[in-house]
Parts: C-alpha cells; structure tokens; sequence
C-alpha cells in the first residue's frame, strides 16, 4: 500500500485527530470520498464523450 506501514499510517492518523479534532473526521472523510467519487464520475463521462467523435469519423 504505496509503502506505508502500520505504524506510519498509526502517525499518520494521530496528527489528523491533532489537528482536525474527532468531530470533524467523519465530515472531513465524507467530503473527501463525495469528491472522489465525482472526480471518477466526471473521468467516466469525459472518456465516453471522447470516444464518440472517434466513432463518427470512422463512419464518414
């Protein structure tokens, strides 16, 4: 996992409940995924778009 250990990711994760506090990481791990996961919906419909104008051309 990009070679991150356990206990590099134990740190990682206290210095985010240091600094972020623990009522804000679930909203902080919210947000993050909904953007993630529109930055994958929008990749998807980016690529479908592109492929259509390929189609075209190869029927003219």
């Amino acid at each position: 996992m990009f070679g991150i250990g356990f206990s590099e990711l134990l740190v990682i994760l206290l210095v985010c409940l240091l600094l972020f506090g623990a009522s804000r990481l679930p909203e902080i791990g919210k947000s993050l995924g909904e953007g993630i996961r529109e930055f994958k919906k929008s990749i998807k419909e980016s690529s479908g778009d592109s492929q259509s104008p390929k189609e075209d051309k190869k029927s003219n």
